[in-house]
């Protein structure tokens, strides 16, 4: 089997986005757990987002299993990331759009600050993967 090459100076560019994705796939799983077992000493960790706590709990235990099924998509995305897929590298833009919708939503809902900022560092990211010759690196 063909060992992965990163060229032109791409590999703290693929890291970076690994790592991150491996992140998120970590929180997701985080709030899903905190979703279907609320009231644990993991609760506390709330204080850090009450809005969404506040607005995910209104919706009920049934969106933990959901958020599961999200973090096990983007650990199976950075895998793919790390091995330079080319299916990880979309499906990688893809979870950027949406996310950078995402902010969009909060922006106009009137978060000014996290929509602004979401879509700052979302919307940087998203074009750094569309307009860099990082896409080269996969196959």
């Amino acid at each position: 089997m063909r060992t992965p090459t990163i060229g032109n100076g791409f590999r703290p560019a693929i890291v970076s986005i690994g790592i991150f994705l491996v992140f998120g796939s970590s929180m997701a799983a985080l709030a899903g757990t905190m979703l279907i077992w609320p009231g644990t000493v993991l609760d506390r960790l709330w204080m850090l987002n009450e809005t969404a706590h506040a607005e995910l709990r209104k919706a009920g235990t049934y969106l933990g299993p959901l958020f599961w099924a999200l973090s096990i998509m983007l650990m199976g995305t950075a895998a793919g990331w790390f091995r330079q897929r080319l299916w990880a590298f979309r499906l990688s833009a893809a979870i950027i759009c949406t996310q950078v919708a995402g902010d969009l939503v909060n922006l106009v809902r009137g978060d000014f600050v996290r929509g602004g900022v979401g879509i700052i560092i979302a919307g940087t990211l998203l074009l750094y993967l569309l307009v860099s010759r990082i896409r080269t690196a996969f196959r």
